[in-house]
């Protein structure tokens, strides 16, 4: 009803605010909320006004007196949509006297509880019927069940105000200081009453609008400065409460953020910002018990610190200087993560020394072994060359060289002991200027004392092979053998030491020690290699024999090596094939695994939503039946008060928790009835005891006065009586022991020269005994420093014949590339000359070959004008080849057979081919004189003479042949498959086909 009377019917905002108050005024605050919430969510008034600030105010001040922050956090939305564009500071005055609002109630009901807790009216009476039920029903007690019923609910409501807050004032670019402001005031909240809860989903909250606010400006590229300094501010004071509040996962959290936002931003952060943010690494690192980025932590604090802070006391620099010295020596010499199962978990270690080395502000390269970056060996390198060791004090530089130069194996570690006792001692308060509050020297103490028992088992495994654990357990005055046994455990499992212990004969063997299961494995090829090593002793085969056997076996390796060649080959080649079909494998692997991880994606963004989904009907299922909660819990208080006012002003009211489930009806009824028949007990009994007590005890007193006085007197003289007696009795136990201390002196006093004697003839040879083995130590220390000096002389001589070795290598190399580069500058030449001579031949080619054609054309002319042949008729007579002779006289008459008009061939000229005889004598395009090819001759005029008879061609050529002087009958093929007469011109001709 309230809805409808105070909604959206109001013309003017004016009007709603009147009709608050005038609700207000009247008790009816919920429906003075409900109009004002009304008029600021409706739709028909969007444009600022100044009564709308005033509205906002009435609302926040019912909305947190009412616990109603679901109300506010409405209310502050619609108001930021409403006054974003015109007047952005009125929404961020109403922020602020939200949150004002929230922390003062805050701190009110926290008084009120401490109020409670301390004034009680009457110490003795007994509990109300109200706190018996609440004790069945509520296990809590005293001040813990007081702060759960006015404490938390306001705590509750003042966090949900500083979630509110932030939410509304992420998207807004404008608001950016007043974001940071109410960060930084949630950070204070989770200080100041140690909400450790809270502080974790404060770090998530921020983390994740810094997540938003960083991929806008990357899609955008609009980053600017001031914003993305004022969220480095907030990161550098989230990790200073996250350090005080203990939560050390957060603070590293923090560290990367502000990691990321130095990369992100282009201006760098103030040297103060960077000089807590090392500060807050060492004691990160140091919690976390890794000593190498403690080391490196402290390295780059004291530098920038030493850079930067002009205010610093040389004590200051002395403690920083010696806690960077100590923070190094604490590093183990070994890792013991170094071995990695895989090359996936060897790159994931890679990038996480990068992720951390640019967390601690060290430019690396990638390209450099990851394991060499952050290390205690380069570490010592920065510390040896930055001079450290100058601003550090005498026990400490002392401790520095005895863990990494000295060599004194039985003396290491009762030399450290006292300069061990010397850092606890040690001062630890630091000046207001330092980032540092205290340096303790004391936390790398045990750290200290485990690199001495590694660098101890470590020089004696250079000297001993084998040695007692008891002589072992002398030279480590600080600690246990169990405690060393420990770290000897440690060091072997890292692969550092080669040390097993015999426990059995009680020593220590150095050096590597094989297992016993190794020797069990190879004992029968020891065994039958001895037992062949004795068989040739006892009986050695002859030299014949032995030669024989030799021979043999060089024959059959060199039957067998082509084989095994072979097999070699093939071998190699299935290896390249298993190889290949690995990576296949491990790429159709790779595959299925990118495909399942992207389908696990899929599937966990896919369970994301529906859990946010799950979530927000949760809450808003807990949200309804929270509020028919407090709507009962409102109307059990009122039957409450209705019964306090019957009942009279002196009576008690029972309190409920806020949110507890209880029967309103069966409560009452039951602490009505428990409190009447109480009262009447109580009053009862009293009455009864107070007679009973005022008799007994009168009576009690008057009886015992007699007695009391009897037994006091008696009892005071056998007090007296007993002191005499022990007096008497201690001073004759004092004189019998007197006389027997006389008596023993006298007896000694006879020996005391001879004792004075002995002592001195004692003293007399060890000091003999110690200059021997002084003059020893010397010896051998001189013995072992001119090996040193032979063996450096020797490798300096060496070095200087290698590099001279090399330098000749090189010159030869050298001499090499210069003979084969000329040699290959020679051939190109020559090629280069037969390239032009062969050109040059073409050329030459191709000119005869035109002036032959040349001459062929002028022949066709010739022939195509001669006249045609006398007696001939009108048949057509083919043209000869050219070197023809004409032919013979006929023996018939002319025009008598048809063959009578075929020329006939010369004298040992070619036969016509088979083409010639059907189609008679055609040019050719090459031509077989002799003289460069003379023109063919005409031809003949008159009829030749041919057979009576048809005659093969073949045969007739053969027959030619033999009639023109013997020769060899010519093949059927055309002058092209005979070779052309040589000249003296530079070679015969040849066509383009046949050279």
């Amino acid at each position: 009803m309230s809805r409808f009377r105070g909604g959206t019917g109001f013309a003017r905002p004016e009007n709603a605010l009147k009709r608050a108050d005038e609700l207000e005024n009247v008790g009816q605050k919920q429906a003075a909320l409900q109009a004002l919430h009304d008029i600021i969510t409706s739709k028909k008034h969007r444009t600022w006004s100044k009564t709308y600030e005033s509205i906002m105010f009435k609302h926040i001040d019912l909305a947190v007196e009412m616990k109603k922050r679901n109300y506010a956090k409405e209310a502050l939305m619609s108001y930021r949509n409403m006054c974003q564009q015109v007047n952005i500071n009125s929404l961020e005055e109403v922020i602020k006297y939200y949150l004002r609002k929230a922390s003062e109630k805050a701190e009110e009901a926290q008084t009120k509880a401490a109020a409670v807790t301390i004034d009680v009216e009457d110490l003795e009476e007994d509990a109300s019927p109200e706190d018996i039920m609440l004790s069945y029903v509520s296990k809590e007690k005293g001040k813990d069940r007081t702060d759960r019923e006015l404490v938390t609910p306001w705590f509750r409501f003042l966090w949900e105000a500083y979630r509110s807050v932030l939410e509304i004032l992420r998207t807004n670019p404008k608001l950016e200081p007043l974001y940071a402001m109410t960060a930084n005031k949630a950070f204070a909240f989770c200080l100041q009453y140690k909400r450790h809860t809270e502080f974790r989903r404060l770090c998530d909250i921020l983390r994740q609008h810094l997540t938003n606010l960083t991929n806008r400006y990357r899609e955008n590229r609009e980053a600017q400065p001031e914003s993305l300094q004022m969220h480095l501010e907030t990161r550098f004071e989230q990790l200073k409460v996250a350090c005080e509040l203990e939560l050390w996962a957060e603070a590293f959290r923090s560290v990367e953020d502000i990691q990321a936002l130095v990369t992100l931003a282009k201006k760098a952060p103030k040297q103060q910002m960077m000089a807590t943010y090392y500060a807050r690494l060492t004691q990160i690192f140091a919690v976390s018990e890794n000593h190498v980025y403690h080391a490196y932590a402290w390295l780059k604090l004291f530098n920038f610190t030493k850079a930067y802070n002009k205010n610093m006391t040389p004590g200051d620099l002395q403690l920083m200087a010696c806690s960077v010295l100590l923070a190094t020596l604490s590093i183990l010499p070994y890792d013991r993560n170094e071995r990695h199962g895989d090359d996936a978990q060897a790159e994931q270690e890679k990038e996480r020394i990068m992720r951390m080395a640019n967390i601690l502000g060290f430019a690396v390269d990638s390209k450099k072994d990851y394991k060499n970056i952050l290390s205690r060996g380069a570490l010592l390198g920065t510390v040896s060359a930055m001079n450290i060791l100058a601003a550090v004090p005498p026990e400490v530089r002392q401790i520095y060289e005895l863990l990494t130069s000295d060599f004194n194996p039985l003396e290491l570690c009762g030399r450290l002991a006292p300069l061990f006792e010397k850092l606890k001692e040690a001062p630890t308060a630091m000046s207001a200027a330092s980032p540092v509050k205290e340096v303790s020297l004391a936390m790398y103490v045990n750290s200290l004392k485990q690199v001495a028992v590694l660098r101890l088992l470590k020089q004696l495994s250079e000297v001993y092979s084998t040695l007692k654990i008891s002589s072992l357990a002398a030279m480590v005055p600080f600690a246990s053998f169990g405690e060393v046994e420990a770290i000897v455990v440690d060091a072997v499992k890292a692969e550092f030491l080669q040390v097993r212990i015999d426990h059995r004969n009680g020593t220590l063997h150095f050096g590597s020690q094989q297992l016993e299961s190794e020797r069990v494995r190879t004992h029968l090829s020891v065994l039958a290699r001895r037992l062949s090593k004795a068989l040739h002793l006892i009986s050695p085969a002859a030299p014949a024999e032995k030669e024989a056997k030799r021979a043999e076996l060089i024959a059959t390796a060199l039957v067998k090596v082509k084989e095994e060649h072979v097999k070699a080959n093939a071998r190699k080649v299935m290896i390249e094939k298993r190889k290949e079909e690995q990576e296949q494998l491990m790429q159709q692997q790779e595959a299925e695994e990118r495909a399942r991880r992207e389908q696990q994606a899929r599937e966990a963004e896919l369970a994301e939503e529906r859990r946010k989904r799950e979530e927000a009907a949760r809450r808003e299922k807990e949200r309804i039946e929270r509020e028919l909660e407090e709507k009962d819990a409102e109307e059990a208080r009122q039957m409450l008060e209705a019964v306090q006012k019957k009942r009279g002003p002196g009576a008690k009211v029972v309190v409920f928790k806020e949110g507890e489930k209880l029967d309103k009806r069966a409560l009452m009824a039951e602490a009505m009835t428990e409190r009447l028949k109480e009262q009447q007990e109580l009053e009862r009994k009293m009455t009864k005891m107070a007679k009973q007590l005022d008799h007994l005890e009168r009576a009690r007193r008057e009886e015992e006065a007699p007695y009391l006085e009897e037994a006091y007197k008696k009892r005071t003289e056998e007090d007296r009586k007993l002191y005499e007696e022990q007096q008497q009795e201690l001073l004759a136990k004092h004189r019998a022991a007197w006389e027997v201390d006389i008596v023993e002196k006298q007896r000694l006093s006879i020996m005391l020269g001879e004792k004075e004697a002995f002592q001195a003839q004692i003293i007399s040879r060890r000091e003999e005994e110690f200059q021997a083995l002084q003059v020893e130590r010397e010896r051998r220390l001189e013995e072992r420093r001119r090996q040193l000096k032979v063996e450096r002389e020797m490798n300096r001589r060496r070095a200087f014949v290698d590099r001279c070795v090399a330098m000749v290598e090189a010159r030869e190399e050298a001499l090499l590339a210069e003979a084969r580069a000329a040699e290959e500058e020679k051939r190109m030449q020559e090629q280069a000359e037969m390239r032009r001579k062969v050109e040059e031949e073409a050329a030459r080619a191709r000119q005869r070959e035109a002036e032959i054609e040349a001459k062929l054309r002028e022949e066709k002319e010739a022939e195509r004008n001669a006249p045609p042949a006398a007696g001939g008729g009108n048949r057509y007579v083919p043209p000869r080849r050219a070197g023809d002779a004409p032919p013979p006289a006929a023996s018939r008459p002319a025009g008598d057979d048809w063959r009578s008009s075929r020329p006939a061939p010369a004298a040992g000229g070619p036969p016509p081919s088979r083409e010639d005889d059907r189609w008679g004598s055609r040019p050719r395009d090459t031509g077989s004189s002799s003289g460069g090819g003379a023109p063919p001759p005409a031809a003949s005029s008159g009829s030749g003479g041919g057979a009576s008879k048809f005659v093969p061609p073949a045969m007739r050529r053969q027959m030619e042949a033999e009639a023109a002087g013997g020769s060899a009958p010519a093949s059927r093929s055309d002058d092209r498959d005979r070779p052309p007469p040589s000249s003296g011109g530079g070679g015969a001709y040849r066509p383009p086909g046949r050279r």
